[in-house]
């Protein structure tokens, strides 16, 4: 993914800064480079590759076998020689879940392969929680007319999230974002977030005119414009 250079990041300012001039409302810009470092990811694909160990010996003929006995072994030695032959196959099945658990950590802790083997869903729910977080913590709740917009962009996942305020929320329908979300999303996914950026930002500033339109002389700027880029979690 293509990260933003400061030509973009100056590029979606300036955008935002157009937009707003047309409405009261506040478009506020936050990019992350992932909004989770899903630590548990390898260690649930490990945990299931190692319960698999028992089916891969079965699978690959190893079985527990017993010494042939004649008349002559007693009682206490059949039992023996059973106990012996199930206590090396127990020790090699444990070893062999052990080095599975260890390889496929390794393996999957590699950064290709921990996006690839992340499922989607528990990104989205991360990349919303985050967007969520960050809402509240740059306290665009507290703007005047309680018109400010989020737009959030983890670049990892190559998913973005927008989240209005009330004050738009109880006026603009949220599949009215679809359009803005769409171009943003299609910038993430050609690996040119500051295009898709630039778009959805030109978007949101036509959807919050049409309902709050800027006030000749009482349109005050209540949140900065520059893109906040956080730093990986």
């Amino acid at each position: 993914m293509k990260h933003l250079s400061e030509a973009d990041l100056a590029n979606i300012e300036a955008a935002v800064r157009a937009a707003e001039a047309r409405t009261s409302g506040e478009i506020y810009c936050v990019v992350t480079p992932a909004s989770s470092h899903y630590a548990e990811v390898p260690i649930a694909w490990a945990a299931a590759i190692a319960l698999l160990s028992p089916a891969i010996l079965l699978a690959a003929g190893v079985h527990v076998s017993i010494p042939e006995f004649f008349s002559t072994w007693s009682a206490d030695m059949v039992s023996e020689a059973i106990e012996m032959s199930v206590r090396r196959a127990l020790i090699g099945t444990i070893a062999l879940q052990a080095a599975l658990f260890l390889v496929t950590a390794l393996i999957v802790e590699l950064p290709p392969v921990h996006r690839a083997l992340t499922p989607g869903r528990l990104k989205r729910h991360r990349v919303r929680r985050r967007a969520a977080e960050q809402f509240l913590a740059k306290n665009l709740q507290q703007t005047r007319e309680r018109t400010g917009v989020l737009i959030y962009v983890s670049l990892d996942e190559r998913m973005a999230e927008l989240i209005a305020d009330e004050g738009v929320a109880g006026h603009v329908e949220p599949h009215i974002w679809d359009q803005a979300m769409a171009a943003l999303s299609e910038g993430l996914k050609r690996g040119d977030p500051a295009q898709g950026f630039g778009a959805a930002v030109g978007l949101c500033g036509e959807v919050l005119a049409a309902h709050f339109p800027a006030k000749p002389g009482d349109n005050p700027n209540e949140l900065p414009d520059a893109v906040v880029m956080l730093p990986r979690p």
